[in-house]
C-alpha cells in the first residue's frame, strides 16, 4: 500500500516535495502534546501550493488513505498528531502573505504564514491582526485556524474565529471550497467559514485565508498587581470587569510560575506572591484608568500594585507570560489543561485546582488569560514513576471535571485533539455529539481528514 502511495503522490506532485524517509518522516509524527499517542506517518508531503493539497486528497480518497494536516506543529492537544500509515500534509512551505489592503483592512494570506510575520506585514500599514498566541513568533495562521486559537489580548481584541472572514479550503475528495466574504459585512448562506474554525482539519485543509485587521493600538502600558492568594487575584479581575475597565491584556501567574519563569530567564519576577496579575491598558491616554486599576487591586487585598513605567518595561512583563509554558515545561513532562470559566467562577477554579494538587500530591502551575477565564493549570510530574504519572492523570481529569461542574468548558483556545477526546462527548451531551458527527459525515465521508481527532 505504501508503495502504491508514493507512486500515486508522485504523478502530480515534484519529488522534493515528499519525505518517504521512515526516520526523517517520524519526526512529523507530534505536536507538543507529548504524551498523546501518535503514529507512523507512510509519507509527508510538504505542499506548496493549492493544487498538491487537491491531488493529495484526491490520491487518499481514491485509496482510502487517511491525511493528516499539519502546521508548525505547536499545538497542545495532539490535534497534529500522526496516525499509522497516513499522509502527513504539512502547509508550512505555504507561507506567502498574498495581500495586505489598508482600505478594506483585510489581509489574505496562505496557511504556512507565522503569526508574527504577519503582524510584521500589516504593522507597514498601520494595521494589526489581533490574535496573538504566546507561540506567536512560530505558530501558523493556518494552525490558529485548526485551533480557533486565543491569546493575551483576547480580553479586548477577540480570538481567532473573529478575524477570519473567509476561506478557501480543500474538501476531502479534492474539491475547493470557498466560504464567506471580503467584505466588512455579509450574511449568505450557512456561515461555513466559522464552522472550518476550531475543525482542527477534520473537515477540509484550509489553503487560504481572508483576515480582518484592525488600526494598531498605542503601545501598552502595564500595572503589576501581587496577591498573598488567587482568591484575592480573582476578586480583583471579576472588580475590574464589573467597573466597566476594557483592559488590552490581563493574565495571572501563579507562584510556580513565577519561579519557573525566574529560573527560566532570570527575569526577577517577585517569587513572595501567590499570584501575579498583568493589567495592560493600549488606550492613547492610559494613566486614569491605569490608577484606577491599580486602586481596585489594592481594594481586592493586592499588597503592591504599580505600574510599568514605559512601554519597555511593559513588553518585558508580558514576555514573562509568555515564558509561562516553556518555563515550567522545564520542570518535568507536563500535561496542560485548557479550562475557561465564567470570569465569575474564576477564584473557584483557581481554589479548586489548589485542592487537587494538594489532594493528588502533584505540582500544578496555573498561568490564565484571566480576563476572559481562560486558565492554563499545568500538572508537571516524573514521567518515569508510574505512581506519579497515575496521580497526575487523575489530577488532570480532575481539572476537566472541575471547569464543567463551574460552567466552564474543556478548551477555550487549545483545541480538543486527543488529549480531550473523551471529555467532548461529557461537555457536548449526546445529541451535540450526534449532530456533530452528522457534520463530519458530511464533509469527509470516508473518515479519512485527521481520524481521531474531535469526534
Amino acid at each position: 500500500m505504501t508503495t502504491d502511495l508514493i507512486a500515486a503522490l508522485r504523478e502530480d506532485l515534484p519529488a522534493h516535495v515528499l519525505v518517504t524517509d521512515a526516520d526523517i518522516a517520524a519526526s512529523y509524527a507530534r505536536d507538543m502534546a507529548g504524551l498523546c499517542a501518535a503514529g507512523n506517518p507512510a509519507v509527508v508531503v510538504l505542499a506548496e501550493t493549492t493544487e498538491q493539497v487537491r491531488h493529495v486528497m484526491r490520491v487518499a480518497t481514491r485509496l482510502r488513505v487517511p491525511v493528516v494536516p499539519q502546521g508548525a506543529r505547536t499545538g497542545l492537544s495532539g490535534g497534529a498528531n500522526a496516525v499509522d500509515g497516513c499522509i502527513v500534509l504539512s502547509l508550512v512551505r505555504m507561507n506567502r502573505i498574498l495581500r495586505v489592503d489598508p482600505v478594506d483592512r483585510v489581509a489574505v494570506v496562505e496557511p504556512g504564514v507565522v503569526n508574527a510575520d504577519l503582524s510584521k506585514a500589516t504593522a507597514e500599514f498601520g494595521l494589526v491582526y489581533p490574535p496573538d498566541p504566546s507561540s506567536w513568533e512560530t505558530c501558523t495562521i493556518g494552525g490558529n485556524i485548526g485551533t480557533g486559537a486565543g491569546g493575551l489580548c483576547c480580553v479586548k481584541y477577540g480570538v481567532t474565529a473573529e478575524y477570519v472572514l473567509g476561506l478557501e479550503v480543500v474538501l476531502a475528495d479534492g474539491r475547493v471550497l470557498h466560504t464567506g466574504r471580503q467584505t466588512a459585512k455579509g450574511v449568505a448562506g450557512y456561515d461555513l467559514t466559522r464552522l472550518f474554525v476550531g475543525a482542527e482539519g477534520t473537515l477540509g485543509v484550509v489553503t487560504r485565508a481572508t483576515l480582518a485587521l484592525r488600526p494598531t493600538p498605542p503601545p501598552a502600558l502595564v500595572t503589576v498587581a501581587q496577591f498573598a492568594d488567587t482568591a484575592s487575584a480573582a476578586r480583583a479581575v471579576a472588580a475590574i470587569m464589573a467597573a466597566g475597565h476594557t483592559p488590552s491584556l490581563m493574565e495571572l501567574m501563579d507562584r510556580t510560575t513565577l519561579r519557573a519563569v525566574n529560573a527560566l530567564a532570570a527575569m526577577g519576577l517577585p517569587e513572595h506572591s501567590a499570584a501575579l496579575l498583568l493589567i495592560a491598558v493600549d488606550t492613547p491616554e492610559p494613566a486614569a484608568e491605569l490608577a484606577a486599576i491599580e486602586a481596585i487591586c489594592t481594594g481586592a487585598g493586592a499588597f503592591e500594585a504599580f505600574t510599568a513605567e514605559d512601554a519597555e518595561d511593559s513588553a518585558m512583563f508580558m514576555q514573562a507570560r509568555r515564558l509561562a509554558l516553556p518555563a515550567l515545561e522545564r520542570l518535568g513532562t507536563s500535561m496542560i489543561d485548557d479550562v475557561a470559566v465564567p470570569r465569575s467562577r474564576l477564584g473557584d477554579m483557581l481554589d479548586g485546582v489548589a485542592a487537587i494538587a494538594e489532594r493528588h500530591d502533584t505540582v500544578i502551575g496555573v498561568c490564565a488569560h484571566a480576563g476572559d477565564g481562560n486558565t492554563h493549570p499545568i500538572v508537571i510530574f516524573d514521567a518515569t514513576d508510574p505512581a506519579a504519572v497515575e496521580r497526575a492523570g487523575v489530577a488532570f481529569d480532575a481539572i476537566m471535571r472541575l471547569g464543567l461542574d463551574l460552567g466552564g468548558t474543556i478548551t477555550g483556545e487549545h483545541g480538543v485533539g486527543t488529549l480531550k477526546r473523551e471529555w467532548l462527548a461529557e461537555e457536548l451531551g449526546p445529541v451535540g455529539v450526534e449532530v456533530q458527527r452528522g457534520v463530519k459525515a458530511a464533509f469527509d465521508p470516508l473518515g479519512i481528514l485527521n481520524p481521531g481527532k474531535v469526534v
